[in-house]
């Protein structure tokens, strides 16, 4: 463990001084993001000029609930987006070579070995604004119940990293430089509607085969709504079964792969 902490020091030292060498670059990425910002809190903020209540919230909680999917959104971006980004075109070309002859495991690298350091400042600035939805709301928060908030936060970034990878993942067979990533970019929009907008067949199936509505809903569902032992546990759950999914398919793909000396 205490390898990989290293190694991911190294990674991060190395991201920061390639960022700052294409400043431009740099700065417009955050402002792209901070314009993105603007827009998901503008819809939410025009809906509400016209209903005082949207999937059982009112414009307090949707405040915490856009902020918490900006959070998400931009620890994906800061933290795995570079790097997945890339992973397809590896698997094709038979650069994943490079990975797996070296002494750690091979998703970690190809997974974090790219820190967005651009992103990190956006980041700063989703987080900032989720403190800012919290404390500007109405109702008194216990401090447990946002402290598990935050870490259910943390585990819906990791859980859409595991959705994700869930769809580059065939690449391995067919041998497309994207794979199936478009559908996973078009479902990602369900990330930032609340879940019980959703339902019938299609809540089932964004709770949990496509976990979209569970990302960002159920953390915010757990801070402002009563509290439910019944949320934690089907978050945790399908992030556990996910966890497990995504070791077992990454296997099965390299069992698949053919290098470029093949």
């Amino acid at each position: 463990m205490i390898r990989y902490i290293k190694l991911y020091l190294y990674c991060l030292r190395f991201s920061f001084s390639k960022a700052m060498e294409f400043r431009i670059d740099f700065f417009f990425r955050i402002f792209m993001d901070i314009l993105f910002y603007f827009i998901n809190f503008l819809f939410y903020f025009v809906i509400f000029k016209h209903t005082q209540i949207l999937g059982g919230w009112t414009i307090d909680q949707i405040f915490i609930f856009v902020s918490s999917f900006l959070v998400i959104d931009a620890i994906n971006m800061t933290v795995f987006a570079n790097n997945l980004w890339y992973l397809p075109e590896f698997i094709v070309r038979g650069d994943l070579d490079y990975y797996l002859v070296r002494p750690v495991s091979s998703l970690f690298m190809l997974s974090v070995r790219d820190f967005a350091a651009n992103s990190f400042i956006n980041l700063i600035i989703a987080f900032s604004l989720l403190i800012w939805a919290i404390i500007r709301y109405p109702s008194n928060l216990s401090l447990f119940s946002i402290v598990i908030f935050f870490l259910l936060i943390i585990t819906g970034a990791i859980l859409r990293y595991f959705v994700r990878m869930m769809f580059i993942i065939p690449t391995f067979w067919l041998h497309s430089n994207r794979g199936f990533e478009m559908i996973f970019f078009q479902m990602n929009r369900f990330i930032e509607r609340p879940d019980r907008i959703y339902t019938g067949f299609m809540r089932i199936i964004l709770t949990t085969v496509l976990p979209f509505g569970v990302m960002a809903s159920f953390p915010t569902r757990f801070l402002v709504d009563d509290f439910n032992l019944n949320i934690l546990f089907h978050f945790i759950t399908i992030t556990i079964i996910f966890f497990l999914f995504i070791k077992w398919f990454w296997q099965k793909g390299l069992k698949g792969y053919s290098s470029a000396s093949s």
